[in-house]
């Protein structure tokens, strides 16, 4: 009886491990991050498709794509960025993973990507990954799941193309390809406001995308961004829109559109508001 006793026991460990085993590829073969519904997330971006995704998720995705074009890099790397980010972190800047994996791209510090200090850092991850990708001969005429994967050299090579369609989305709008095609609502408590808001916008678009240019109001509640050309405006105001919760940002105008963090949603406004050469934002004031 003792004997058989411990036969069913132990295979019932065996069972458990079994399930936990097939629960973690599972999971790490749908990339780590189940689709939430839709109604939790707080941005759509609409550019020959549809996505939808959450506050953290945008803010990411776009510091992602504005690094790609401030390093020089084609388009194609920004979609193989973003999907990379998409399988192995659900474009969140994760603490930990799988063994020392850390951060958006789910990098090694002991594969030398760096510490983990800085690859918790967004910027310092994307701009490490497009140097690692821009070494892989013939890139540009891969899948995006291959180029991806000689970069990531991922258990699971093929998961990266599911999400290359999300990413293509992603990178026409970020990349001003599209008109008014980050729409994000906003709380009634941003994480930052007046000044220190302002500040961090301006700090921002240095980092992610080399601006030393734009320059604050006077009562330090926006700031105006010079835009050389229609594309690069709209890369300035979908950027603004995807920080919007992270950074303040209550009102976005260009081209004769403007995004309010009440509406959520790009509208019409007059003539007199239009700003063709020059991209303005407002933030929330002090409380």
């Amino acid at each position: 009886m003792w004997v058989r006793t411990r036969a069913v026991v132990a295979g019932g460990v065996v069972l458990v491990l079994v399930a936990v085993v097939g629960i973690w590829l599972v999971i790490r073969q749908v990339g780590g991050q189940l689709r939430l519904p839709l109604s939790s997330r707080t941005c759509t971006v609409q550019a020959d498709g549809r996505v939808a995704l959450d506050a953290d998720q945008m803010a990411n995705a776009a510091t992602i794509a504005a690094i790609g074009i401030q390093r020089k890099m084609p388009e194609r790397a920004v979609v193989v960025a973003l999907a990379t980010a998409y399988q192995e972190s659900g474009l969140r800047n994760l603490a930990g993973g799988d063994r020392d994996s850390v951060g958006l791209f789910q990098q090694r510090p002991s594969q030398g990507w760096g510490s983990p200090e800085e690859i918790r850092d967004p910027r310092y991850a994307a701009n490490r990954f497009y140097a690692a990708l821009k070494k892989v001969r013939g890139w540009e005429r891969m899948r995006v799941t291959d180029a991806a994967q000689k970069v990531q050299r991922s258990a699971f090579p093929e998961a990266y193309q599911k999400w290359a369609d999300e990413s293509e989305v992603l990178t026409r709008a970020l990349l001003g390809h599209a008109t008014g095609a980050v729409a994000c609502t906003v709380g009634r408590d941003p994480a930052m406001r007046g000044a220190a808001a302002a500040t961090a916008l301006t700090r921002g678009l240095s980092l992610d995308w080399g601006l030393a240019a734009a320059t604050s109001a006077a009562d330090l509640t926006g700031l105006t961004v010079p835009a050389a050309d229609e594309r690069r405006g709209w890369r300035y105001a979908h950027w603004l829109v995807s920080h919007a919760h992270d950074h303040g940002v209550k009102r976005v105008r260009f081209g004769g559109l403007e995004w309010t963090a009440r509406d959520g949603t790009w509208n019409q406004v007059g003539d007199d508001a239009a700003t063709g050469d020059r991209v303005v934002a407002e933030v929330f004031a002090e409380a």
